[in-house]
């Protein structure tokens, strides 16, 4: 997409895998409310986090597609029956009298400067179009990360237990079944997913269950709770950023130490957690001229209102356009 290769992408989200990667390249990317698009045909990782959407170089291509995209699939039973709206419509909207809120929870200790600021000039973008921006409180959010990597890989441990080498997925020939299944699963996944496939079925197994997996859903509750509340206060959607660094080189981030690489997802994963809609705009560069995104996240089915506020930001910010390479 940043490379102009293509005029449009899909992808999914399960803890911000398209708002993540859009804001990393300069682009848009919208992980829409959960149930809004159909996930038929996708291998299913995290079932209750998961959900497609596209990307695009603007927020009205972003719109466009979201509008092809969104609607009810009966092959798929979490997608919601309920009439799409016209999204492009929503792009240069008028977003006078939205309140817009900051999380202040997201200010996290150790933020650098060039985010912290260009939260501050996304706010200040959204004042000027005459949106009202207060802050808000989202008290749980200092437990979701933990959380999210309880539930994540615990429904990704359930899920590829089918890719076994029987039914589905590759097959890796042993000298009897166990050697099979045992070469197949080393084989077929990668070591990020080997990691995570132990820590599900760790936290899911008999004695841990209770104390691990049935508290992160508790947690997880409360969480969705904190966006309600702030939602039935008055506010119509929330300003985050996307990532706490511009994009890290291939290496920069430890192997040997896979939280140093989850903690890139603290202001994603509330997002899939909630199951509400996240857009993420690009909105400046560092310090070595690399993108730096924004994040729009909204009510429910609200995905409007983030086009409207999103299209402002665009607007403000200019689009990041790299040089042509070939």
């Amino acid at each position: 997409m940043a490379a102009h290769l293509a005029l449009g992408a899909t992808g999914t989200d399960t803890g911000g895998s398209i708002r993540q990667p859009a804001a990393f390249s300069g682009i848009v990317g919208i992980k829409p409310t959960y149930g809004r698009c159909s996930r038929w045909g996708i291998v299913a990782f995290a079932s209750s986090l998961d959900q497609a959407g596209p990307f695009a170089r603007s927020v009205r291509d972003t719109a466009i597609l979201l509008g092809s995209m969104a609607g009810h699939d009966p092959k798929d039973t979490t997608s919601v029956d309920r009439p799409v709206p016209d999204y492009e419509a929503a792009v240069g909207r008028s977003v006078k009298g939205l309140r817009v809120g900051v999380p202040k929870e997201y200010r996290a200790p150790g933020m650098p400067a060039e985010i912290e600021a260009l939260w501050q000039a996304g706010a200040e973008w959204l004042k000027s179009a005459g949106a009202e921006v207060v802050e808000v409180s989202l008290p749980h959010t200092r437990y979701a990360l933990a959380a999210y990597y309880i539930v994540n890989p615990a429904e990704a441990s359930s899920n590829l237990a089918r890719y076994d080498g029987v039914r589905y997925g590759r097959r890796v020939d042993g000298r009897d079944v166990i050697d099979m299944y045992e070469k197949t699963r080393r084989d077929g996944f990668g070591p990020e997913v080997r990691r995570r496939v132990l820590i599900g079925t760790y936290v899911l197994s008999a004695g841990y269950y209770d104390a691990y997996y049935l508290r992160a859903q508790k947690v997880r509750t409360l969480i969705k709770k904190d966006f309600e509340d702030a939602f039935a206060a008055g506010v119509d959607a929330m300003l985050t950023p996307t990532t706490p660094s511009a994009a890290f080189g291939i290496g920069e981030k430890s192997s040997d130490d896979p939280v140093e690489m989850y903690l890139n997802d603290v202001f994603t994963v509330t997002v899939n957690m909630a199951g509400l809609p996240g857009l993420a705009v690009p909105a400046g560069r560092d310090a070595q001229d690399l993108p730096l995104g924004l994040q729009l996240i909204g009510r429910p089915f609200d995905e409007e209102t983030l086009f409207a506020l999103g299209h402002v930001i665009e607007q403000a910010a200019g689009k990041f356009t790299p040089e042509r390479w070939w």
